[in-house]
């Protein structure tokens, strides 16, 4: 039996790997380990590492690494701290292969820790660009990792740009697709009764995250984003930002938001977060949530700011920057029949919904020896 470990840090690779996961559950020659670390282990950022564990997975190893303060310097000593704690925990599971996934600096760590203890490592979603540090970030994983999993082809052309031999490259889709297309989500009648909604009212979903390049700027960031919600004054679900440098001046912000129309959530299931999605009539901030995931229901996505810069888009996105008057025509315009008509007819670049398989199949099947571990250039 061939055992892959699994590194999370952030609700959004979990959308990423759990699909897989499932995949390996329901495989007798797979086995998996689960290493859960950073934001899944805090309460303040709705203690993540519980729904996890509701959804009947194993918790193999829980290291905790963040220090507080939100910013910079404390961003880079708690990525020092994983990795120290990286190589005690996978010393001790000695896992067969070691999965990564996305751009963010947790998994960089488990790159690292993996190359260096001789543990083959695959990483999923290779290739692609990013707006700020993640999208250097996700490169040096790819230099780092031994197995790649691209969702079209053009991500893998850029791994084969990089000098990476054609073997360790397999286009595979974006998992974190899969439950969209196979209806694992919340049914509209338990969202609404779950979140105090009558059938037929409108609802957005929004999510804005720090970038940690413009971090002088994040206090005005979300402060016209809120504005902007406010005034549209629809129904709107909002969720917590992420933990990077940035985080805690975004958070104090959203602490205003008490008496508006604006429900704030720490936290919330993957299926409910889907459901709303599903439901919703945009999605508004800059989650990556609104490139990948959002096309596949066809939803309307308000992209705001750089983070997302260079991501290919499907025809559902419009983009704007942090000007009150332009976000707030963007949702009119994602709201109109001829922009839901042109979002419900678009493509999804990232693949189609049966990625966990393909990748479950080549981890099961791929060959762990020197050739793999390895790496040469192809120039």
């Amino acid at each position: 039996m061939r055992t892959i470990a699994f590194l999370t840090g952030s609700r959004g690779e979990w959308g990423y790997i759990r699909p897989i996961l499932k995949k390996i559950i329901e495989d007798p020659q797979l086995d998996y380990q689960l290493i859960v670390t950073h934001m899944h282990l805090l309460p303040e950022f709705g203690l993540s590492v519980r729904e996890i564990e509701n959804d009947g997975f194993v918790v193999h190893e829980k290291l905790y690494m963040t220090l507080d303060g939100y910013n910079n310097q404390t961003m880079v000593k708690s990525l020092g701290i994983l990795l120290m704690e990286l190589s005690t925990a996978l010393g001790r599971l000695r896992p067969d292969i070691l999965m990564l996934a996305g751009d963010r600096g947790e998994q960089l760590m488990g790159a690292i820790a993996g190359g260096h203890l001789k543990i083959p490592v695959a990483h999923v979603q290779a290739g692609e660009l990013s707006g700020h540090i993640d999208g250097i970030v996700r490169h040096a994983i790819t230099k780092l990792a031994h197995i790649h999993f691209a969702a079209n082809e053009d991500f893998a052309r850029r791994v084969r740009n990089m000098g990476e031999e054609d073997f360790r490259i397999f286009v595979t889709g974006a998992p974190q697709l899969d439950e969209l297309v196979e209806g694992q989500y919340t049914p509209r009648q338990e969202l609404n009764r779950k979140f105090g909604l009558s059938d037929k009212e409108p609802l957005l979903l929004a999510v804005q995250h720090p970038v940690t390049e413009e971090e002088e700027h994040l206090n005005d960031h979300i402060i016209i984003t809120l504005n902007v919600l406010k005034r549209v004054g629809l129904k709107t679900v909002m969720i917590y930002p992420n933990a990077d440098a940035g985080s805690l001046q975004i958070r104090k912000a959203l602490a205003s938001l008490r008496g508006s129309n604006i429900m704030l959530f720490r936290n919330l299931p993957r299926e409910d977060y889907l459901g709303l999605m599903r439901r919703s009539e945009a999605i508004v901030g800059n989650s990556s949530s609104g490139i990948l995931e959002a096309p596949t229901f066809g939803l309307p996505a308000i992209n705001i700011g750089k983070r997302q810069e260079g991501r290919p888009q499907a025809d559902n996105v419009i983009n704007v920057p942090y000007d009150e008057e332009r976000i707030y025509q963007a949702i009119m315009k994602a709201m109109s029949p001829e922009f839901k008509a042109k979002a419900q007819n678009c493509k999804n670049p990232y693949g189609d919904g049966k990625a966990a398989q393909r990748i479950v199949e080549i981890l099961k099947d791929i060959t762990i020896d020197n050739h793999l571990l390895n790496k040469r250039m192809t120039y």
